[in-house]
């Protein structure tokens, strides 16, 4: 039984990658291929993935679908439409026999693709406002719960953190960074990773609005590469209450008096906020007895947590603390528009030189499975968010006006819409090839780091798994 629950949860998350992963490549594809028939378009052949088939058929209407062995995409051969033999493999259809397609129909059929993305997006963003996102009160909030002293730079330095630098502090809650306007923690940490301020001295900057005390402040902040994907970092975390999930028989919690669902607020006055200073409290006055301010359902009680004085653990009192989660239910047009936000500042960070984001910092396909297999263990729910994010990349993704992709199909006939004459086959068939090399070099370029990441994360799992048991106080990691 202890194999076959771990067996049955991957084969789950298989299924719901090949339902929504494949599912959004497939609507993608789907697009391409209705438009072209309805605009009379000559289709050859229909394939999820790129490369040598693993099975295919000849539908009643002459088309070939086909299921190919590089799950990097997929195509749909429209030989009027462009030369693209190199990705999709030579065409047998006489190009002089037919008309070609005029500009309007490029363009249809060029962004269709990216149309029935936001589509798909579109639908799966109703059932998610209908069902609820769930989120921790973590991720809810902007409001500071912990301010880190230092911070540890790659080189493996120790400095003081930028956010303790600036003097921000618990409860301060950020309302914007370089005046975009902050909706959660996740919107948060992007809006830091991709900002690209710098100061005339060559520091790196950041402009934290604050609330404090009821009046907004600007704050001048300065962060630091860290982390293993050396991403801009402050030294902050999110603010939630501890709630008590469990409390261990005969230990310090129970003497106290402590009961499940008691909402930690205070330790001898001072509010507690995140885990990190729940720990920090209790070790700095092991030696003595502390008073701790809990919430029981309406009303605030005062309970004494014992010395701890002699005790090889001094934060171990035998509870199990989690905080609160809840639904939440954005509009489709919140959900797609906070999506199409954070890809558009993705793409204008990644074109910027003075941000931190490289092309090593984006995911390709096996980062997008890796998500996608962590959220279906978790929630399908989630499994339905990060699709929606998916498809919403899909389509600007694909509109940029770059060769090879739709915005390239559709720039190439605008060109040839203002000169009075199409560009010439053989500039656009060299030029396809040329993009190709380069995005099938950068898919590869991706999926090195992506790979690192993932063998980065198993072995983190494996420590922690084979590490001495940590005391029972937890929460939602960052």
């Amino acid at each position: 039984m202890d194999l076959l629950q771990p067996l049955l949860s991957n084969l789950w998350s298989v299924l719901l990658i090949i339902v929504f992963f494949g599912g959004s490549i497939f609507v993608h594809e789907l697009g391409h291929f209705l438009a072209a028939r309805r605009r009379g378009m000559v289709v050859e052949c229909f394939s999820i993935g790129f490369g040598p088939k693993i099975f295919s058929w000849r539908g009643k209407d002459g088309v070939e679908y086909r299921l190919s062995w590089l799950p990097l995409g997929g195509y749909v051969r429209l030989p009027q439409l462009a030369d693209m033999q190199g990705i999709e493999g030579e065409s047998t259809t006489d190009l002089n026999r037919l008309p070609p397609p005029n500009y309007t129909t490029k363009m249809i059929v060029s962004v269709a693709g990216a149309v029935c993305n936001v589509i798909f997006a579109f639908v799966l963003a109703c059932v998610v406002w209908k069902v609820g996102m769930p989120t921790t009160s973590d991720l809810a909030t902007t409001r500071i719960g912990y301010v880190v002293p230092k911070v540890q730079l790659p080189d493996g330095s120790t400095v003081v953190s930028p956010a303790a630098e600036a003097g921000l502090r618990i409860g301060d809650t950020i309302r914007a960074i370089d005046h975009h306007k902050l909706n959660n923690w996740q919107d948060l940490m992007q809006t830091l990773m991709t900002s690209a301020g710098w100061t005339a001295d060559g520091r790196r900057e950041a402009v934290f609005t604050i609330e404090r005390d009821g009046k907004l402040i600007d704050v001048n902040v300065y962060p630091r590469l860290a982390g293993d994907e050396k991403n801009r970092k402050v030294g902050i975390a999110a603010a939630y209450e501890l709630v008590v999930h469990e409390i261990a028989p005969k230990s310090l919690a129970a003497i106290a008096g402590f009961k499940v669902n008691d909402r930690l607020l205070a330790l001898d006055g001072t509010s507690v906020l995140n885990i990190q200073t729940y720990g920090d409290y209790l070790s700095k006055y092991q030696e003595q007895a502390i008073k701790a301010s809990v919430k029981r359902g309406d009303r605030i009680v005062t309970l004494t947590i014992p010395s701890r004085a002699g005790a090889k653990d001094a934060t171990d009192l035998g509870l199990a603390l989690t905080t609160d989660i809840s639904l939440i239910y954005p509009t489709p047009f919140e959900q797609i528009a906070d999506n199409a936000s954070m890809t558009y500042r993705t793409f204008v960070s990644l074109i910027n030189p003075r941000s931190d984001i490289g092309i090593s910092k984006l995911s390709g396909p096996v980062g997008i499975v890796r998500i996608f297999h962590l959220v279906a263990q978790t929630d399908i729910r989630l499994v339905l968010w990060f699709t929606i994010l998916v498809n919403v990349n899909l389509a600007i993704f694909n509109l940029l006006p770059i060769p090879v992709l739709d915005g390239g199909h559709m720039l190439f006939a605008t060109i040839g819409k203002l000169r009075g004459r199409l560009l010439p086959a053989d500039f656009i068939a060299t030029t396809q090839s040329v993009f190709m090399v380069l995005l099938f070099s950068m898919v590869i370029y991706v999926t090195v780091f992506d790979v690192r990441r993932w063998s980065r994360d198993i072995k983190a799992d494996k420590a922690e798994v084979t590490a001495p048991a940590p005391p029972p106080a937890a929460a939602p990691a960052k």
